[in-house]
């Protein structure tokens, strides 16, 4: 077996085991920065229109955490399906997941140039109180809890599902209470 014959068999192992079987994870991987992309573009230009308006950031201390915590998701997800070898699709968690965007979406319209990954309060403007902000105090967070647990179950990542449930829910506690604070 020569060189270039040994280098071909490698590349159609990792071709067929890692792209080939595995094509709707990454596909949905993909998707997943995609969003997480947009949604800071979006966050960046709401962030212009709020500053223009004169608004105030706080909890800027605990950002980068969040930021890092989200990112660290992501590549946890990766780490321990490659770690599995792979795993099946919950079609049923990838339908409760769509089920979410579409809540997701719901909120950021509700929201509109409102909408933002840190926390703005423009002075002497109240807070959003129409859509789902009429019946859940916080929806945003409420998707972002439900995501956290849905993604890694559609390919039964436990271990992925279990370490940031609870790491984003020590997040939560300290945002949510900063929020709080703010619109007080």
């Amino acid at each position: 077996m020569n060189l270039k014959s040994t280098a071909d068999n490698l590349f159609v192992y990792i071709y067929t085991q890692f792209i080939v079987q595995n094509w709707v994870f990454y596909a949905f991987i993909l998707f997943l920065i995609l969003q997480r992309l947009s949604e800071l573009f979006l966050n960046k230009r709401n962030e212009k229109w709020l500053l223009q308006q004169g608004a105030i950031e706080y909890g800027q201390e605990h950002y980068p955490y969040m930021i890092a915590l989200h990112t660290c998701f992501i590549i946890s997800l990766v780490v321990e399906y490659v770690w599995r070898g792979g795993t099946t699709v919950n079609y049923i968690f990838l339908f409760i997941f769509v089920v979410l965007l579409g809540f997701k979406a719901y909120i950021l319209a509700t929201l509109g140039k409102y909408w933002s990954t840190k926390i703005y309060r423009i002075p002497n403007v109240a807070p959003v109180l129409k859509g789902p902000y009429q019946f859940i105090k916080h929806p945003n967070y409420t998707e972002v809890v439900l995501e956290i647990a849905v993604i890694p179950l559609i390919f039964h990542l436990y271990i992925t599902l279990v370490v940031f449930t609870a790491l984003n829910a020590l997040m939560l506690y300290v945002r949510i209470k900063e929020e709080n604070k703010v619109w007080a």
